[in-house]
């Protein structure tokens, strides 16, 4: 059974996909209410599973009219996302934003899901045994080259 952030996240990603994968505003009391969960619930969703690294940007009004706008990032070419997800890297990248990383070009079928298991094996702090921030630093370097080469392999 999934539990109540699978199904928050789903029926946010359903309402950005009718919407022709333009921008979504919602109100944090409303799908609160909806889901019968408290707001921070919505917040954790929000801050786990729609970052930049799964493809989205996120805003926020806080207060009486406030609400979230949450819109899927358009790329218009593979090239062009994988360019865009290089830069998400920078110098450093923790494993769990390396793991969104791997699930957005899994999910933008970039890569197969062997290959994001593969990926996501070697990005683990266990198999990089070094301390921070070297770690880090290491993993961005190793994820870039992934990506680099997956844009070579397509060409």
């Amino acid at each position: 059974m999934r539990n109540m952030s699978d199904i928050i996240e789903q029926y946010l990603k359903d309402m950005i996909e009718q919407s022709g994968n333009e921008a979504v505003e919602i109100k944090r009391a409303h799908i609160a209410e909806k889901f019968d969960c408290v707001p921070s619930q919505l917040n954790y969703v929000i801050k786990t599973r729609f970052t930049n690294e799964h493809g989205y940007v996120v805003e926020s009004k806080r207060g009486g009219g406030g609400y979230i706008r949450i819109t899927k990032v358009e790329v218009h070419s593979e090239t062009e996302y994988l360019a865009h997800l290089q830069n998400l890297i920078g110098e450093n990248i923790s494993q769990l934003n390396a793991e969104h990383l791997v699930q957005s070009m899994y999910e933008n079928e970039v890569i197969t899901y062997r290959e994001a298991q593969i990926i996501d094996a070697v990005m683990k702090r266990e198999i990089l045994s070094l301390e921070l921030p070297y770690r880090d630093i290491l993993r961005a370097k190793i994820l870039r080259r992934i990506i680099t080469a997956i844009l070579y392999a397509k060409e």
